[in-house]
Parts: structure tokens; sequence; C-alpha cells
């Protein structure tokens, strides 16, 4: 799997014009599923966002835990973080099938809800607008292939 996560202020997704999921300060999680994911790296990409300190503390250091601050998580399914763009067309055949990759991401979302999380969510293979207002801006990418 790989995640795409950044911190916000704010961020919302919308499908077909209405707000679907809003969150305020924490996370917004673009999420793609591997062909060959299995539940642990869903266990995995969970543990690495529930757990990322990249919140200040009272010395300005990014060390307070994404609980501890009492964030919120939108997670936006994301076929396209598994592009082939060896050419200038890219293509997708690293990405997961959707019979694969809609229980590996209700997987991910369910494992935040588990550790205490706020979590919401887009809608998998919709065409979605998402806003989000980057705080610092912190960006991290996660990727369950490398050790």
């Amino acid at each position: 799997m790989r995640a795409v996560l950044t911190r916000v202020s704010s961020a919302s997704v919308s499908i077909d014009g209405a707000v679907h999921g809003r969150i305020g300060r924490g996370f917004l999680v673009l999420l793609g599923v591997h062909r060959d994911d299995t539940e642990a790296e869903a266990a995995r990409i969970a543990d690495r966002i529930c757990g990322l300190r990249v919140f200040e503390d009272e010395n300005g250091k990014m060390n307070i835990a994404p609980a501890d601050a009492g964030a919120e998580i939108l997670i936006i399914s994301q076929f396209t973080l598994y592009a082939d763009t060896k050419s200038r067309r890219p293509g997708f055949t690293d990405a997961a099938r959707p019979e694969t990759a809609v229980p590996l991401y209700e997987k991910v979302i369910a494992l935040c809800r588990e550790k205490g999380f706020h979590v919401e969510t887009g809608v998998f293979g919709a065409d979605m607008q998402v806003e989000s207002v980057n705080d610092g801006p912190i960006t991290i990418i996660f990727d369950t292939k490398e050790k």
C-alpha cells in the first residue's frame, strides 16, 4: 500500500457537488492499494498513519502523536498512486482491482476507527473533489513495500 499523508488544518471531499466528508485538524490520506496487498499491509499502514508524531509540542518540535493532538483523518482511495509512468500515458496494472482494493481500503478505515480516531472518507471509485488547507506544509509518503 501507498499513502500520501498531509497534515491539514481542514479537509473535505465532495461528490456531485455535495460534501461527503469533512475534518478539522488532522490528516488527509490518499491511499493506494497494490494488487499484491493483504490485510497485513492494511494493518501496517493504519499503524503508521495513527502513530505519526508530526504535531508540535510546547517547544515547537514535531513530537505529539495524532491521538494526543485530537487529530481527525480523511481517507480517500487513490489507485493512481500505483501509476506506471514510463510512458506519457500512465498504466495502472499494479493497482489492485476493486474486489481486492475495496475490502483493504475499508480495513484501513476500520483499523483507524478502532484506534479511536474520527475518520471520514470518500467513496471508492467515485469522481471526487478534495479540498485541503495544508498545515506546514507537512506531507509524508508511506509505502509498505519499503522496509
